[in-house]
C-alpha cells in the first residue's frame, strides 16, 4: 500500500471508530453534566451491552438488529439503579469522592460477575457485513461503515431529542444549574433517573457495535471507561456538541498511532495529548467546556 494510500485508510479507519466513541461519550457527558458524576462503570455498561447482545444473537439474530430491543432493557436497569446512586451522591454523610467510589466498586462488581459467567475468553458478534469491504480508493470496512452510521444517527436523534423537546429542554436547563431549573419548575429527581437510564440504555446500544466491530471480554471495561473519559474531557465537561468532535479526533489520533507509532502506545500518546489541551484550554478543544479543575 502506497504511502498516501496506507495514510488515507488510517484516517477514514480513525473516524469510523470516532463515530463509535461519540456514541458512548454523549450519554456519559450528559449523565455528568445532570448528576455531577464521573461514572466509572461505563466501560462495564458497554461490556454488558456486547455479552447480552451475543446472548440474543445465538437465537440466529443478526446483532445489528438487537440494538432496538437492547436499550429498553439497559434503560430499565439504569432506571431502576439511579435512586441508589442518588442516594449515595445526596446522603448526609455524601461527599464528591463518595460517587467516584460507588462507581469504581459498581466497575469491580459488574466485571468480576462478567468473569464468573463468561470467564476470560473474547468473543465476537459475527453479523452479515463482517468481512464485507468496498473498494475504492481506500477500501471501507462495511460493518465498520453502517456501525458508524448507527452511531451517527442515534447520536444525532438524542441531540435533537435534547434540543426539540420540553423533557430535553429540562434535562439541559438541569446540567446548566440544578438550583435555577429546581426554582422554574423542574422536577430534578425525575430528569435525574431518566438522564441515567437514557445513558444506560445508549451505553448497552454502543456495546452491540462494539462487538460487531472489535471483541467482548470481561476484562474490556476499563478501555473504554479511558476513551470515555478522554472524550468527554477534551470536549469540554458538559459541552455536548464538543463531543462530535473530540470523538472523531481521539478515533483519528488511534488510529494514526497504532499505525505509525505502535498500539502499545496509544495510551501514552492519548494521555500527552489530553495533557496538552488541559494545559491549553482546561475548558476543551473547543474552549465552552466546564473549567477542569
Amino acid at each position: 500500500m502506497l504511502v498516501v494510500d496506507l495514510f488515507l485508510q488510517s484516517i477514514l479507519n480513525g473516524v469510523l471508530i470516532g463515530g463509535i466513541y461519540i456514541a458512548i461519550a454523549v450519554g456519559f457527558s450528559i449523565c455528568f453534566g445532570v448528576m455531577h458524576i464521573i461514572d466509572f462503570a461505563v466501560g462495564e455498561w458497554l461490556m454488558l451491552g456486547g455479552f447480552i447482545g451475543f446472548i440474543l444473537a445465538g437465537m440466529q439474530v443478526e446483532p445489528l438488529l438487537l440494538i432496538p430491543l437492547v436499550f429498553p432493557i439497559f434503560f430499565v436497569v439504569g432506571y431502576m439503579l439511579q435512586p441508589v446512586i442518588q442516594r449515595v451522591l445526596t446522603g448526609r454523610k455524601a461527599n464528591v469522592l463518595m460517587g467516584l467510589v460507588f462507581t469504581f466498586g459498581m466497575s469491580i462488581f459488574l466485571q468480576g460477575l462478567a468473569l464468573y459467567i463468561w470467564g476470560h475468553d473474547r468473543r465476537t458478534l459475527t453479523s452479515a457485513l463482517s468481512g464485507l469491504n468496498i473498494q475504492g480508493l481506500v477500501t471501507i470496512p462495511t460493518l465498520r461503515l453502517v456501525a458508524f452510521i448507527i452511531a451517527g444517527t442515534v447520536t444525532l436523534a438524542f441531540m435533537l431529542f435534547l434540543a426539540r423537546t420540553r423533557l430535553g429542554l429540562s434535562i439541559r436547563a438541569t446540567a446548566e444549574d440544578r438550583d435555577t431549573a429546581a426554582v422554574l419548575g423542574v422536577d430534578i429527581a425525575r430528569v435525574s433517573r431518566l438522564v441515567y437510564a437514557a445513558y444506560a440504555g445508549l451505553t448497552g446500544m454502543a456495546g452491540i457495535l462494539i462487538g460487531t466491530v472489535f471483541t467482548i471480554y470481561a476484562e474490556m471495561g476499563l478501555r473504554y471507561t479511558t476513551f470515555a473519559f478522554f472524550t468527554v474531557v477534551l470536549a469540554g465537561m458538559g459541552y455536548l456538541p464538543g463531543i462530535l468532535v473530540a470523538g472523531l479526533f481521539l478515533g483519528i489520533l488511534q488510529s494514526l498511532v497504532a499505525v505509525y507509532v505502535g498500539g502499545r502506545y496509544i495510551y501514552l500518546v492519548l494521555f500527552l495529548v489530553l495533557y496538552v489541551v488541559l494545559l491549553v484550554s482546561p475548558q476543551g478543544i473547543m474552549g465552552k467546556g466546564l473549567k477542569a479543575e
